[in-house]
């Protein structure tokens, strides 16, 4: 397991759930429910997510080179777009709207365990497919070739920012400047599409 690349998806993922839907939703889940069983939702989650993502990377690289450099320097770059364009109150509003939804449904069995982690692996899974951090994931798993410290770069960012969010709460967000955050993540992932690139004219 490359270790570089590992730290690589860890740091990028990290920045790139920062500002995301699927933070304030574990955030609000959290307030909710029983912290541990929402974590462990939203962690059951992540896992099934990020797997699609690496094996939806790995299918890309079946492609010819050229066209899979060109297809990574896409995606990193609509990413970056998304980052820098987006607005973080938006996604803020959607999540919470999500998580109170499932926190409805769920009624007067909040307590019970199995609800927790059913309402919270269910925000997570719908919330995710096609979010950024997905897409980034599965671009890093078509840019190496190492799916082992792809994953568990991603699953390690994902599920390591939600047990901060749902123990920590809004203190998190108190803390931490999201807009900047998310800037500096849509640079990364600009820097990361043009050296794709570079390395597409090169080739």
């Amino acid at each position: 397991m490359d270790l570089g690349v590992l730290l690589t998806v860890f740091g990028v993922t990290l920045m790139a759930e920062l500002p995301d839907k699927s933070l304030f939703a574990s955030l609000v889940l959290g307030t909710r429910f029983r912290p541990l069983w929402v974590w462990l939702g939203v962690a059951a989650a992540f896992a099934v997510h990020v797997t699609i993502a690496v094996i939806a990377g790995r299918l890309v690289t079946l492609l010819p080179h050229r066209l899979v450099l060109l297809v990574v320097a896409v995606l990193f770059a609509a990413g970056s777009a998304y980052l820098l364009l987006g607005s973080e109150d938006e996604t803020e509003a959607e999540a919470e709207e999500s998580a109170e939804e499932a926190v409805a449904e769920a009624g007067g069995r909040l307590k019970l365990a199995r609800t927790a982690f059913l309402a919270s692996f269910g925000v997570i899974f719908v919330g995710e497919f096609g979010d950024i951090t997905q897409i980034t994931t599965a671009n890093f798993a078509a840019r190496y070739d190492d799916r082992a410290a792809v994953w568990l770069g991603a699953f390690a960012a994902l599920s390591g920012i939600a047990a901060v969010a749902i123990w920590a709460g809004r203190g998190l967000v108190r803390a931490v400047d999201v807009a900047l955050v998310r800037r500096v993540a849509g640079i990364v992932l600009a820097l990361l599409s043009a050296l794709t690139v570079v390395e597409l004219v090169r080739g």
